[in-house]
């Protein structure tokens, strides 16, 4: 055991430290010839990286995360399976118990990964929606995107602050959490396609609302965030589309914190897979941007993800009644993504579901 010296501060201050140097390295602080965008070769393996880091830290999850939370014998087990409405079996045996707890940690872990990391696509056809009606340039894009990576941790971590107290004073929350999910799946389905879709910049809430408050320069054309104009400080148009990109991942969360509580209480499972899940978004962004006609099926998929997890937080006892475990769980969520990456390769757009 390593209890003492694998403490949950400790598993959480490596991760953190894992995220500054990874992002660092990703968003090309240490290169002096930093490109404006990716290609489509590098955008993959940028891809594959990020990915394959997300998958490896369940190894991490699966012998530490114990140690991490002092969890040493059957009873402290019980107290965690109780306490997060866990699925695993409790044996006489220590090693036994501690096997399934682990082997749960990582069902939940990848559940979790695999349903942020999908809804994170859909996420990033937005932030290319408003690139487009906001015609930003694509040199301009990669610092952008670097912000809003930024902040989208940064408000990951207050949603899932905030989402786990609620949880864990009001448990009945969940049934409010379900209902946002479904109502939001079915949405998602009756829409129209995103990429029919046109921002009216000048009617948008968020660039009327920072017009009446902040000094924005009616200059276009700038590069930076800020600038001084006959030495007064004015923010730029490129901000602006910050807080939109910003403002948008903020509705994002509305749909996606709740969606991971559907699948564990457990608020550090929620950071590790929510994080993992945004780090990758620049490269997927630019990987995205070379094969978008190819996914036309993915609201589909995304809002049947939606609208599952949504049921399955208000009819959790049914659920449970049956013998559905997180294992059955993770088989029909990775079923789900499967079959609509497959379908948006194999089904022509005018044939779609």
């Amino acid at each position: 055991m390593m209890i003492l010296l694998f403490t949950k501060t400790a598993l959480t201050v490596a991760f953190l430290l894992f995220i500054v140097l990874a992002l660092a390295l990703d968003l090309g602080v240490f290169t002096k010839n930093n490109p404006h965008s990716i290609g489509l070769k590098e955008a993959l393996w940028r891809t594959i990286g990020w990915v394959s880091s997300g998958l490896l830290f369940s190894i991490v999850l699966y012998f530490f995360y114990a140690d991490s939370n002092g969890l040493s014998d059957n009873m402290s087990l019980a107290i965690y399976k109780d306490r997060f409405n866990s699925d695993f079996q409790l044996h006489g045996d220590f090693k036994r118990t501690l096997s399934a707890f682990s082997g749960e940690i990582v069902t939940q872990y990848l559940s979790g990964y695999f349903v942020e990391y999908s809804l994170s696509v859909d996420n990033l056809f937005v932030m290319m929606l408003i690139f487009t009606s906001f015609q930003v340039q694509d040199k301009l894009r990669k610092n952008i995107l670097f912000w809003g990576v930024i902040g989208a941790i940064v408000m990951r971590c207050l949603f899932i602050f905030i989402g786990g107290l609620l949880i864990h004073k009001f448990e009945w929350i969940l049934y409010i959490f379900g209902a946002i999910l479904i109502y939001s799946g079915i949405k998602l389905l009756v829409q129209k396609d995103k990429k029919d879709e046109k921002i009216e910049t000048e009617k948008h809430p968020v660039v009327r609302f920072a017009r009446k408050i902040l000094p924005i320069s009616e200059h276009s054309g700038h590069t930076r965030f800020f600038t001084r104009e006959n030495g007064k400080f004015m923010f730029t148009g490129l901000f602006v589309v910050l807080l939109v990109v910003e403002f948008s991942d903020l509705v994002f969360a509305v749909d996606s914190v709740p969606a991971i509580f559907g699948i564990t209480r457990d608020p550090y499972i929620v950071f590790f897979s929510n994080i993992f899940a945004i780090l990758g978004l620049r490269s997927l962004y630019f990987l995205l941007s070379h094969s978008l006609e190819k996914l036309h099926t993915l609201k589909y998929g995304l809002s049947i993800i939606l609208v599952y997890i949504g049921v399955k937080m208000v009819s959790e006892s049914w659920f449970k009644l049956i013998g559905f475990t997180h294992v059955h769980n993770l088989m029909v969520l990775v079923s789900i993504i499967l079959l609509t990456i497959l379908s948006s390769y194999f089904l022509p757009p005018q044939k779609r579901l």
